[in-house]
């Protein structure tokens, strides 16, 4: 048994910051220096430090980007001797992460040494162009390796870091007690092979020797070196791909109640498929640079979620008793499935896919393909519920105060956080990659933009903090259209943004109107709506002042080209149904005209894309 880390009450926040700041720029380091490998950009810059004699920056790409990198392993080399030496002078009765940093010092200074001997061998003389082709392929599986190693040393030291002061925590063990310590521990070393074995069979050329699959050229067993090679990579890819699915089977019966541990297991499982979604698509299409680089990435990304995983599964150190007990309370839950459609929030993200398929009709000017149509909607199905979910997970405090959210399967006990914030997570990363396979990837980047204005900007940092928490943060559901319009056209324009405008102008006065119904709910939450901040007669002229200037917004879009006779009929007659419950918002009183406001209001939105639709089609 290994000796607990010292209680981290005294490590400052500080501390822990350049302890996550190092963990980043060495991810970054190691995606670059695989990129520089697989196509051969390194060769631009062969010199060291210099970059063909030259200290100033190369002004073409292809020497730019190995120049990146030496940046990038300056400043992780910096950060990682900055963090080791405030360990040491400070933080050395937590050993685990004193230890752990000078570890991970230690490696990165042989493996910068190993570098140097690749690049030499790489230059060696064409008469023993085969045997050197060998030993660089095995020296760059080796410096990978060395770099996975510091890698899961930082930040084994940053999750430690970063881990509850107040929480009683046993020591971690390398003798993990539990079947599904072990299964992750077996996991995260047949995911070391893969990738280790994938460098090495990338730089052998082994790839090319069986590039049919499963068979190796028509045969069962492969014909020489590299297909043997080839072949053993394909087998710990099984392995690896097996002890991943039960790895995520094992922790969704038995780590529910562990909310950090069923997080990572899942964006693991996640990663683990998507990474090979993007090497499938990655061939088919040519190796694109922007495939080549999230394939790259997202392998990373599958060991470091599953170091985070190991690590905090170690920290628990939880029994198989206790594993046992939980996954027998699992058993003969009823009404999951409807417990978990209500995370994703369906009658929003309906609303939301309205306006999504409207901007593929718009943007297109034509009915898109039921191919894209299908991948687009579902990408959006899961980002909008992976982001409600989380959402979900975030207010699950402020939720058990609210008469309207108390029931939500969080709150209510149904679901424990772990499985909420885990499944929306799932979702959330799920959804961005089949955009990125399926649909295009400026529709996916959209996504991925949608989901964290959403979780971040609008759920963490703005909803109670700011009275104007609704109005900034209406951008994440006007994003939705956007990404409609990038899946059908693959660019943006300047009446695109107009779509954007729109929804972003319908939130303030739709959801102030549910905020007056909803009131003393938002004053119990502590949550800074308009009502409660402002009162009810400056929320009521801001719902018809919003209401005036999106009105007078929607009736201008023809003028941009967005629109002709039959949109503009049905804006001007849904306006005027819209101004007129806003107009008795405003002079009235109670909660029922805001009602009628709030219902009016999403049937205005979605009857208003249907008449931008069919203009576009007619």
């Amino acid at each position: 048994m290994l000796p607990a880390p010292a209680n981290n009450t005294s490590i400052s926040r500080n501390f822990q910051r350049l302890l996550l700041a190092t963990a980043l720029s060495i991810f970054s380091l190691i995606v670059l220096g695989i990129l520089l490998r697989v196509t051969a950009l390194g060769s631009t810059c062969s010199d060291w430090p210099t970059c063909s004699g030259q200290w100033a920056p190369p002004l073409s790409t292809n020497a730019l980007v190995p120049y990146l990198h030496r940046l990038v392993a300056a400043l992780s080399g910096l950060l990682l001797l900055g963090a080791t030496f405030v360990a040491w002078m400070r933080y050395r009765r937590s050993s685990w992460i004193f230890r752990s940093l000078l570890g991970a010092t230690a490696l990165l200074g042989v493996q910068v040494l190993l570098g140097r001997l690749v690049v030499l061998v790489d230059a060696a003389a064409p008469a023993q162009l085969s045997e050197t082709e060998t030993l660089s392929a095995a020296l760059t599986a080796l410096h990978l390796g060395l770099a996975l190693g510091v890698q899961a040393l930082v930040i084994l030291a940053t999750v430690i870091a970063f881990y509850p002061a107040g929480r009683s925590r046993p020591s971690l063990r390398l003798q993990l007690p539990s079947p599904f310590a072990r299964l992750s521990l077996a996991t995260l070393v047949a995911t070391f092979a893969l990738l280790v074995s994938g460098t090495f069979v990338a730089a052998t050329g082994a790839a090319a020797a069986c590039s049919n699959w499963p068979l190796c050229g028509g045969a069962l067993l492969p014909a020489g070196f590299l297909g043997w090679i080839n072949l053993i990579h394909r087998l710990v890819a099984a392995l690896a791909g097996a002890l991943m699915l039960a790895l995520l089977i094992r922790a969704w019966r038995t780590q529910r109640s562990q909310t950090a541990v069923l997080v990572a297991t899942t964006a693991a499982g996640v990663l683990f498929v998507s990474q090979v979604l993007m090497g499938a698509f990655e061939a088919a299409r040519g190796y694109p640079a922007y495939l080549l680089g999230l394939h790259v990435a997202t392998a990373v990304a599958v060991w470091a979620s599953l170091v985070v995983q190991v690590t905090l599964t170690g920290l628990a150190g939880r029994t198989a008793v206790e594993e046992r007990q939980e996954a027998a309370a699992a058993k003969g839950r009823a009404g999951l499935f409807r417990d978990f459609l209500a995370l994703t929030k369906p009658v929003v993200v309906a609303l939301l896919l309205v306006t999504t398929f409207a901007g593929m009709v718009v943007g297109g000017r034509a009915w898109p393909s039921l191919n894209v149509v299908f991948w687009t909607l579902l990408g959006g199905f899961l980002a909008a519920g992976g982001s409600g979910a989380i959402n979900q997970y975030i207010d699950r405090y402020d939720d058990v105060k609210m008469q309207r959210t108390s029931r939500r399967p969080i709150p209510s006990g149904r679901l424990t956080p772990g499985e909420g914030l885990a499944f929306g997570v799932g979702l959330a990363l799920a959804s961005f990659y089949l955009m990125v396979a399926f649909v295009n990837f400026l529709a996916a980047l959209l996504t991925l933009a949608g989901i964290i204005y959403y979780v971040l900007l609008y759920s963490i940092l703005l909803k109670k903090t700011t009275v104007q928490n609704i109005v900034i943060g209406g951008g994440a559901g006007a994003i939705p259209p956007l990404v409609g319009w990038a899946a059908a056209t693959g660019h943006l324009n300047v009446p695109s943004l107009f779509l954007f405008a729109v929804v972003f102008m319908w939130t303030p006065p739709h959801f102030w109107a549910l905020a007056l119904v909803r009131r003393k709910d938002y004053a119990r939450a502590g949550v800074p709506m308009l009502p409660v901040v402002r009162g009810e007669k400056e929320t009521r002229w801001q719902i018809f002042l919003y209401t005036l200037e999106l009105v007078a917004l929607t009736l201008l879009l023809p003028l941009f080209g967005l629109g002709g006779g039959i949109y503009l009929v049905a804006a001007a007659v849904l306006g005027g149904g819209l101004l007129y419950s806003a107009w008795k918002v405003w002079k009235g009183t109670g909660n029922k005209v805001a009602w009628t406001m709030y219902r009016h209001s999403s049937m205005y939105l979605a009857f208003l894309f249907v008449a931008l639709m069919l203009d576009a089609l007619l």
